[in-house]
């Protein structure tokens, strides 16, 4: 499933402030959305739904500038997976298990995708339900299909959206979610519901919204036909031998794990590489950062929101789930990121400063960028608006 973010990250993890447009006329969007209106008929949507929810309805600029903006692309991967990976998340999913413990039993006999991995989607997309997002979606993606990059894979989303409306699948005031157009409590695509949805209790119709069963099994629905395997590790971290290039390595480049371990890798607890896998190499942070040798699963989780950093919080934060710790290579940084907490704990150390950032609510929007900035400028430091440890002791330190 092609997205470009999901809810939760952009709220937590989001660096770069979202540039200023003009407002568009409507004019000129109407002028686009009249032009749609014929493939949107010969997309299955009638002339009735069109107008309905096109007539009056206006653009929504501020989704623009997010199309640059990715936390999967812009964030260093120790910042991004602090966030996702914290805690808190961590206690929340096992709470979450433990709740859905039969009902995620069931998954795993009907579409072969253990638990786990299913909350740890659960965990990254919404927060465990806790953030769908308020972003009415037939708005952004209708302005997203008239300006912007990628106007005719968001033109698809949209009619699909006016599909799922006109099919009665939801009342339009429900159907809201992030900026890019997904929703519910793991994030689908209205493109992705429609191939892949699942009713999972029985009411009669696939409600990822307001049912939780019928997410779960529709996010194992969406692993297991994007190639997922019930007797496959996803991967796993591992040792480099000194020396060892990693140029043209990656997760395409597969090969035998009895070629790995004749290359001198093994696991990072020192055993073997498993002979029988066929593993391809993953440095996110480069040869000296924690490095990983991931399965044909890495690649199913990869597909869900094409970032390897996001499939790599996915499943790292599946392992924590498992009982795993955290990786045992050091990331290659001096100042690693905040947990959600650690920025809760920033901004009130802000707030006393008497920095107006509003709510100390964790989330780094850009008033809390711009009191970083004024005191990185105090203390003499480069003044780029990220909040990492170094930060967060030297305003502990008064």
């Amino acid at each position: 499933m092609q997205r470009f973010t999901t809810l939760c990250l952009m709220a937590a993890l989001a660096t770069l402030a979202a540039p200023a447009f003009a407002q568009t006329p409507d004019n000129e969007f109407r002028q686009c959305l009249n032009g749609l209106r014929p493939t949107a008929q010969a997309n299955g949507v009638n002339e009735t739904t069109f107008r309905a929810h096109t007539d009056t309805l206006q653009p929504m600029m501020s989704v623009i500038g997010n199309l640059d903006a990715q936390p999967e692309f812009k964030t260093p991967i120790w910042d991004y997976l602090t966030v996702l990976v914290d805690p808190q998340r961590v206690d929340e999913g096992a709470q979450r298990l433990q709740a859905n413990a039969e009902l995620l039993q069931r998954v795993q006999q009907r579409f072969g995708v253990d638990p786990a991995t299913v909350v740890a989607v659960w965990g990254v997309e919404s927060n465990y339900g806790q953030g769908f997002g308020k972003t009415p979606i037939v708005q952004s993606l209708a302005t997203l299909s008239c300006y912007g990059r990628r106007q005719a894979y968001f033109r698809t989303e949209f009619y699909s959206a006016l599909r799922l409306l006109q099919a009665g699948h939801f009342p339009p005031e429900r159907l809201q979610g992030s900026w890019a157009g997904a929703f519910g409590h793991t994030q689908f695509m209205p493109s992705t519901y429609e191939r892949l949805a699942v009713d999972f209790d029985g009411d009669g119709r696939a409600d990822l919204i307001d049912s939780i069963p019928d997410a779960l099994a529709s996010t194992a629905n969406f692993l297991q036909r994007a190639g997922w395997r019930n007797d496959l590790p996803w991967g796993f971290e591992v040792k480099l031998p000194e020396g060892l290039s990693v140029l043209g390595e990656g997760r395409r480049s597969k090969r035998p794990g009895t070629e790995w371990a004749a290359r001198g890798v093994m696991r990072i607890d020192g055993t073997p590489v498993p002979p029988e896998l066929s593993l391809g190499l993953l440095t996110p942070a480069g040869a000296k950062g924690p490095a990983f040798l991931v399965t044909r699963n890495f690649d199913a989780i990869y597909s869900y929101n094409a970032a390897e950093s996001y499939g790599l919080a996915i499943a790292h934060l599946a392992d924590r789930l498992r009982g795993g710790g955290p990786f045992v290579t050091p990331w290659p940084t001096d100042d690693l990121g905040l947990t959600r907490a650690e920025r809760r704990e920033l901004q009130t150390l802000l707030l006393a400063r008497g920095h107006d950032i509003g709510e100390a609510d964790g989330l780094l929007g850009e008033k809390t960028r711009s009191a970083v900035r004024a005191e990185q400028t105090r203390l003499g430091w480069e003044a780029n608006g990220r909040a990492g440890q170094k930060l967060l002791k030297a305003l502990r330190g008064g």
